[in-house]
């Protein structure tokens, strides 16, 4: 069992994925185009993970370099360690060959994307999809597609209408479902989600995130689910990291995020966040644009946008400081910012709570 050294409330958390110096770069016309920047994380056995931020702030990327599977020209560089379970050898993942990368992403890691339908081929049934999986890693069909219609069961999905069906013929929800289905066919240990719920209806991401809990433990997984709704890992994520500019700004338990955020643009999210139950002159936007990735902006980063941000923050880039409990953020005024910032909403639901 590898064990956290990330300064974690438990010592002895079980470590899946490692993640050290992490950068992915492109080479552009204008300079080199930086869209992840020494990052580094641990993802923990059996946990979800949520990774949030803005659009492009370099979740997507991020979840992409955990499997290698940066685009060309894009270079991928640093550590990412993946621990197998049961004491197996730690597998560098940067450095495994295309064949070794084949094996990996499918039956230690599988990936749902955004947008089931530009998954699936419209011209062949949801069958031949599970099928050409199954083949491709020289695995018994016949047992394969038996673990499909379990998997598709489980989802309150029919198996064989599903299996006979052309991806056109399904629903937005049955779609991604069947997706989520097909990422599990190889039994992978780890479940990477990128934005799978953003094109559905609101009432059918809710459906979604109940049913990821159920399969989470059913099937023994390690979920990393990646979006910029923040309020649908409220229900989903034992532990959130926030992205900014390329850059992790802000990891703890879900609780610790949303009740003590401890970062400016952590806390700004939550503000912008819609609650039906807050006026709506309480929602705060904000201001000013997220940084261009060929920029190279001194000290913090999201000092053009930071309220609070005085002239140490351009002389310096804010290092993580620890407040307990797995609870890190990159602020210097991150025992300032409550009073400074506060959260309406979240001081709200403490109050209730309290009064309960």
């Amino acid at each position: 069992m590898r064990t956290s050294n990330q300064n974690d409330s438990d010592p002895d958390q079980d470590v899946v994925f490692e993640v050290r110096d992490l950068e992915v770069t492109f080479g552009t016309n204008r300079g080199e185009s930086r869209v992840v920047r020494n990052v580094d994380f641990d993802i923990y056995r059996n946990e979800t993970l949520g990774m949030v931020g803005e659009s492009g702030s370099g979740k997507s990327m991020t979840s992409s370099a955990l499997m290698n599977a940066v685009v060309s020209p894009g270079e991928t560089s640093g550590e990412v360690t993946y621990y197998p379970p049961d004491g197996g050898e730690p597998i560098s993942v940067l450095d495994l060959d295309e064949e070794e990368l084949r094996k990996f992403r499918w039956g230690e890691v599988a990936m749902v994307f955004q947008g089931a339908m530009s998954s699936f081929n419209p011209v062949k049934k949801v069958r031949g999809h599970f099928k050409e999986t199954l083949e491709d890693h020289n695995r018994d069909v016949e047992a394969g597609l038996e673990r499909a219609r379990q998997i598709l069961g489980d989802l309150y999905l029919d198996p064989d209408r599903v299996l006979d069906s052309y991806p056109y013929e399904l629903s937005g929800g049955m779609k991604q479902r069947a997706l989520v289905a097909l990422a599990l066919i190889l039994e992978p240990e780890v479940l990477v989600m990128d934005e799978p719920t953003a094109a559905l209806d609101l009432l059918m991401q809710r459906s979604i995130v109940s049913l990821l809990k159920d399969l989470k433990e059913e099937y023994d997984l390690t979920i990393i689910f990646i979006t910029h709704d923040l309020p649908l890992l409220t229900k989903l994520a034992d532990r959130l990291v926030v992205m900014y500019a390329f850059d992790i700004v802000e990891v703890g338990s879900t609780e610790e995020i949303l009740y003590d955020a401890a970062h400016p643009y952590t806390r700004s999210l939550l503000n912008a966040t819609p609650d039906l139950n807050a006026p709506i002159e309480e929602m705060q936007s904000i201001s000013g644009s997220k940084p261009d990735p060929v920029t190279n902006i001194p000290g913090c980063s999201y000092r053009p946008r930071c309220p609070m941000a005085d002239e140490s923050c351009a002389e310096a880039e804010p290092p993580m400081a620890d407040r307990g409990n797995g609870h890190r953020t990159a602020c210097f005024y991150h025992d300032d910012v409550s009073d400074e910032i506060p959260i309406p909403a979240m001081e709200a639901a403490e109050e209730g709570g309290e009064g309960e």
